[in-house]
């Protein structure tokens, strides 16, 4: 089942009932008829000829797990050090204010524009993607700032164990209901991803102008379309389960445990940021 996930769609072992990704013959045995001992000095055969090849590491649910470690590690560490080497905002003055806006805003574009990159390059690179977690801990080190300082209560703190929960509960829901994703179902999530993506440059747009309509304000539409973005975000990540279900079934090379991972933390940022939002709403007046 061909995946329209651009994410995933670059690795052709990301297929729900897909081949494998390599055939038999190079997966580190040729034709048997082919088969030679050789003789120990040999150097053809030392290297690994007469039919026998050195296999391709192959991606593991271990593998994804570390992969994934260490990326959302860069996010944490580059939020915290963000958050540390900004400006205070208690009492904090326009300009240092507008620092750690300033901050947010070019890691938030930056992030933008690196995961467009990683979602549609053929060949995953992992210093593309560590680079992409370096400038979205920039982001979220600084939007999380500016909704302390503005809201405080621990609402930072309750977002990242709301994000780790639902992360847990998916995974969950996941292997104990043995959900099956289908074709109309990603589809689905995809094109909801991307009109919600539509949606936010259209209301930046607008406010350019000052004519926003609060579709990601504090208001109630605000909270209406945080709530949406919450379960896209729970969607997101039965879909990237389910890819990397089927990727580790197909025998992907273990490169490919990177693209699983920067796909994670895209889903996990995607329910973080949505969880921000509602907290605030709910701790306004």
């Amino acid at each position: 089942m061909q995946s329209n996930n651009p994410i995933f769609n670059r690795a052709g072992g990301f297929q729900r009932g897909g081949a494998p990704a390599y055939p038999a013959s190079q997966q580190g045995y040729g034709d048997p008829s082919s088969w030679s001992i050789g003789s120990p000095d040999d150097p053809q055969a030392a290297q690994g000829g007469y039919g026998y090849a050195e296999p391709t590491p192959r991606m593991t649910v271990d593998s994804v797990v570390q992969k994934t470690g260490m990326t959302l590690g860069v996010v944490i560490i580059t939020a915290l050090a963000t958050w540390i080497l900004t400006p205070d905002l208690r009492g904090a003055t326009e300009e240092q204010a507008g620092t750690v806006l300033l901050a947010t805003m070019l890691g938030a574009g930056a992030a933008f524009i690196l995961s467009l990159v990683n979602s549609f390059k053929k060949v995953i690179s992992p210093a593309l993607v560590l680079a992409f977690a370096v400038v979205e801990g920039v982001a979220l080190g600084g939007l999380s700032k500016l909704f302390d300082a503005q809201f405080g209560d621990g609402i930072v703190t309750n977002a990242v164990l709301g994000t780790f929960a639902a992360f847990a509960g998916t995974l969950a829901a996941y292997k104990v209901f043995d959900i099956q994703v289908g074709d109309k179902f990603r589809k689905g999530v995809i094109a909801a991803m991307f009109g919600m993506v539509g949606l936010g440059l259209m209301e930046m747009v607008l406010r350019m102008f000052n004519a926003d309509i609060g579709l990601f304000g504090f208001g109630a539409l605000g909270l209406i379309m945080s709530i949406a973005g919450l379960v896209l975000g729970i969607f997101m990540l039965l879909l990237d389960f389910d890819f990397v279900e089927q990727g580790v079934a197909n025998g992907l090379e273990e490169r490919e445990s990177w693209r699983a991972a920067f796909a994670m933390t895209v889903s996990l940022v995607w329910i973080y940021t949505n969880l921000l939002r509602i907290l605030a709403i709910f701790s306004q007046d």
